[in-house]
Formats: C-alpha cells, sequence, structure tokens
C-alpha cells in the first residue's frame, strides 16, 4: 500500500505540464480564430446588397453646363381675347358653343339694345340741334359784326366831312373871312367825331373776340358731343358680340334671359395653334429673369427653347411671374393647360466636371455621395455647384471618370459601405 501511494503522488513532469499548456493554448486559439471567422461572415453577410437596375448611376466627365435655375410653367394660348359686354343688359340669343372655329365678325350672341338704341336715336336728334343752335350762332355774329362795321363805315365818311369843313374854315381863316370860333368849332367837332371812331373800332373788335370765343367755345362743346356720340355708336355696335378675330370659342355666356353688367365676360375666344408659357419663379432670382432671357421648356421628354417676353417685376407670395414664348409656337406637344418644366439659363460654363443630375441635388454646396468601385458603394464628400436640366457641377471630391451614384440614398446615410450586385 505504502508503494502505491507513494506512485501516485510522485510529482508530474515539466515536460508533461508544458505539453498540456500548449495543448490547452492551442484548444483556445483555434476556438477564437473559429469565432473571429464567424464574425467576420456574419459581418459580410449583414453589409445591404443593392440591385444596381433600382440605382441611377452617372459617369463622371467633362463637358459644358447650360447653368439655369428652375421655375414652373403652365402652357397657355398665345393669343386670347376676352370680349365683355359694353353696356348692361340682358342675352337675347346665343349662335355660338364653346369649341367652335369662328371668323372675324362672326356672330356670338345677341344682347337687347332697345335701350341703348332708344339712347343713340335722342343722341341723333340732340347733335341736330346744336348744328342749328351753331349755325344761329355764325348767322348772329356775323349780323353783329356787319352792323358795327357799317357804323364805323358811316362814322369814318363824317370824321371825312368835318376834315373838310375844317380845311374850309382855316382857309377862309385866313383871307379874314372866317372867325377863330368857327375854326374851333371845326376842329372840336373833328375831335369828337375821331374819337367816336376809335370808339367804334374799338367796340368792334372786342366784339369780334368775344363772338370767335363764344363760337370756339360752341365748337368745342359740339366736338366732346360728337366724342360721346360716336362712342355710344361704338358701344351699341360692340354690344352685336361678334368675334374679333379667327379663333376657337373656349367660352361663351349660354345663359339666355340672363342679365349681364357693363364689363362683364361674355366670351372668349382663342388662337390654339400657338401657344406661350405663363411662368412662376422665386424671387431670390429675380435678377436672373430679364426680356430676352434663353429659357428650356421641358414637356415630358420633349425640350423646346423658348424667350422670355414679358417680366412682372412686383413680387406676390414670395414669387414674380413671367411669360415665355416657345421658338416653336406650334410645335404639337403643347397644349393649352399642360404644366411644364421651366429652366431659366443664366450662364454657360464650358470644360467643367459634372454629373448627372438627380433628386437629391437642392442647390450649390457640400453633399455625401456613394462612388461606385467593383461590386462597392463608399460615401465620399464632394462639393458641388451650379446645375442645369441635365448636369450638376462638380467642384470637389470626383476624378474624370468614376461612377456615382445620383438617386436618393438617404435611407443608407451612416453606412460606410454598399454591396451592388
Amino acid at each position: 500500500m505504502k508503494n502505491d501511494n507513494q506512485t501516485m503522488d510522485r510529482a508530474i513532469p515539466v515536460s508533461e505540464q508544458r505539453k498540456r499548456k500548449m495543448k490547452k493554448a492551442a484548444l483556445w486559439a483555434g476556438g477564437f480564430l473559429v469565432v473571429l471567422g464567424i464574425a467576420a461572415w456574419l459581418g459580410t453577410q449583414m453589409i445591404p446588397t443593392l440591385d444596381k437596375k433600382a440605382l441611377v448611376i452617372s459617369d463622371v466627365d467633362r463637358g459644358t453646363i447650360d447653368v439655369s435655375v428652375s421655375a414652373t410653367g403652365k402652357v397657355v394660348p398665345a393669343f386670347e381675347e376676352i370680349i365683355v359686354s359694353p353696356i348692361s343688359s340682358r342675352i337675347l340669343e346665343v349662335y355660338a358653343h364653346s369649341g367652335d372655329s369662328v371668323d372675324v365678325g362672326t356672330p356670338l350672341l345677341r344682347l337687347d339694345l332697345q335701350s341703348a338704341e332708344t339712347d343713340y336715336a335722342k343722341a341723333l336728334d340732340e347733335r341736330e340741334i346744336k348744328r342749328q343752335q351753331m349755325a344761329q350762332l355764325k348767322a348772329n355774329t356775323e349780323t353783329q359784326l356787319s352792323d358795327r362795321q357799317m357804323q364805323i363805315e358811316v362814322e369814318e365818311m363824317k370824321v371825312s366831312q368835318l376834315e373838310a369843313q375844317l380845311r374850309n374854315e382855316l382857309y377862309l381863316d385866313s383871307l379874314g373871312s372866317g372867325t377863330r370860333d368857327r375854326v374851333r368849332q371845326a376842329e372840336t367837332a373833328l375831335r369828337t367825331a375821331q374819337l367816336q371812331l376809335s370808339q367804334l373800332r374799338q367796340q368792334y373788335a372786342n366784339e369780334k373776340k368775344v363772338k370767335q370765343a363764344d363760337l370756339r367755345m360752341q365748337q368745342l362743346q359740339d366736338g366732346i358731343f360728337e366724342k360721346g356720340l360716336s362712342e355710344k355708336r361704338r358701344t351699341l355696335d360692340d354690344a352685336k358680340i361678334c368675334s374679333p378675330r379667327r379663333a376657337t370659342l373656349t367660352y361663351i355666356n349660354n345663359e339666355i334671359g340672363s342679365t349681364v353688367g357693363a364689363g362683364q365676360k361674355v366670351a372668349i375666344v382663342s388662337d390654339l395653334s400657338h401657344f406661350k408659357a405663363e411662368c412662376e419663379i422665386s424671387d431670390t432670382h429675380s435678377e436672373r429673369v430679364r426680356v430676352g432671357g434663353a429659357v428650356l421648356l421641358k414637356i415630358g421628354k420633349e425640350r423646346l427653347t423658348g424667350t422670355i417676353n414679358t417680366v412682372t417685376p412686383l413680387s406676390q407670395s414670395g414669387a414674380i411671374t413671367f411669360t415665355v414664348v416657345p421658338d416653336d409656337m406650334s410645335h404639337p406637344r403643347l397644349r393649352s393647360g399642360l404644366r411644364t418644366e421651366v429652366f431659366v439659363i443664366t450662364s454657360i460654363k464650358d470644360d467643367v466636371l459634372r454629373i448627372k443630375n438627380g433628386s437629391f441635388y437642392s442647390g450649390p454646396g457640400d453633399y455625401t455621395l456613394f462612388v461606385l468601385e467593383g461590386n462597392v458603394l463608399t460615401p465620399r464628400e464632394v462639393k458641388l455647384g451650379e446645375c442645369n436640366y441635365d448636369y450638376i457641377e462638380v467642384i470637389e471630391g470626383l476624378q474624370e471618370g468614376e461612377q456615382v451614384v445620383v438617386s436618393d440614398m438617404s435611407k443608407y446615410k451612416g453606412k460606410e459601405k454598399l454591396k451592388v450586385k
């Protein structure tokens, strides 16, 4: 028994202990490597994988950018005329319907003109009375001035006679046959007659001026009346509602018997073969919108060039309005009421790095974009500049020839890596 206990209590050799420790360490190291491998495999499996077909990928290239600012627009007829009732009346008959093609002078509807025609007839009678009054005024003026002229002629003859008498008295006085009293009487009579003649002449001149002024005033009053009469005639003609041009009737008040006020819309005619665009843009870009500026209209896949025709300088609700005339005003894609994207071209930049325009872009500044390298997308900080309807200017962060995602990637914000299949 003693021998057996001695055997059991014998110490394990150091070499054996070292072997056991090495074996245990190897087991732990192997297990750790397995765990690391599993963790790495799981890590690779957790990287999101995207379908390449669902992404919009742009090449980074070099080229030209027509820098523009965007606006909204609506296609409207290039020529549209609103027809209003010139008088307060009621509709008696309607001759046309919305959508009809009409020519110049085509009757559209008939208003009740009885009251207007009666007023015009009264005005014609009044004009005739005024003409008779003018003729009477002229006749009276001529008569009065003629009488005054005749008085002047009589007075002139009297002065001539008194001058002759004075000469006779002076002659007789020089011979001693006359007297100084008779000479003085002749001189006084002549002087009196000359003063009367001068007075008559002044009265004639004054009366002539007054009569001419009266005549001129009457002529002005008659002229004003004639203009009013012409306006009544024009109003009466306009009240016979007809088409002012060859166009399409796009609206007409067809409620027979309804009352319309003076200036109230009763019809609209439009030229539906030529169009323009009524546009609106933020007033922060007001300095960039000028008459004659180049514009691009985007209707679906069609792009039409045009020119700014008018600009409304006043801002309403933070926006200004302007009209654009397309170069081809009769393009088949243009339809009244159609909404269109509008790009106002402000400048042209040549030989710049660029990528395709995408929904992520909201103006010049810094962006995080995913760059495609093989089948992996990695985020990169880039600086973008101006844009147009097709391209965005690249200032920093990308190189020519690289590929970058330009579709919306906001839901992958913070991801360090994405896989693409």
